[in-house]
């Protein structure tokens, strides 16, 4: 299939949003459908909730009521998808589903992007964005999964660790 997956949003009863995502995940498993739908998110942040004089992290859904899907849409998906129990619709004008752009994607943080890394600790490197642009500075460490880099910047005469996201500095040439 020439096609490539796309996300799409689909609208739930309030509170289904986990059954929903559940249920899409064995539909597609028992219909062996993987290569149409590939993927469900529910966009969720961390948020620190104070109750009883208590701190605590908790899970909140940043859209409730909404589902994200990676698939490729066909008659088919698009039926299997609407038939799932919870589900009032995909968003879109009538029932014309519309995909998100690369840039809600990337605004969302739904797919993590990977960066090609070719630098090293000890490494010199210039900050290419960011409010240290142009800046140079050795690298201390590296945490591919955390999309961080720690580098030592010289600044007012005296070396400070900086952390910045990996794909803001380059090798200096």
């Amino acid at each position: 299939m020439s096609e490539t997956a796309k996300w799409y949003v689909i609208h739930t009863y309030s509170g289904y949003e986990n059954k929903v995502a559940k249920n899409i995940e064995s539909v597609v498993e028992n219909q062996s459908l993987q290569e149409l739908i590939e993927e469900v998110k529910i966009p969720v942040e961390k948020v620190l909730e104070v109750k009883d004089n208590k701190e605590r992290e908790v899970e909140r859904k940043i859209f409730p009521g909404y589902v994200l899907v990676k698939m490729i849409m066909t008659d088919d998906s698009w039926y299997v998808i609407r038939n799932i129990r919870g589900v009032t619709g995909f968003v879109g004008p009538g029932s014309k589903p519309i995909p998100l752009t690369e840039k809600e994607v990337a605004a969302l943080g739904v797919e993590s992007v990977h960066i090609e890394v070719n630098y090293a600790e000890g490494d010199t490197v210039r900050v290419v964005s960011g409010p240290l642009e142009g800046f140079t500075g050795i690298v201390k460490s590296i945490v591919p999964d955390a999309n961080k880099v720690t580098v030592t910047v010289s600044m007012f005469g005296r070396d400070n660790d900086v952390e910045l996201e990996l794909g803001q500095v380059a090798v200096e040439n």
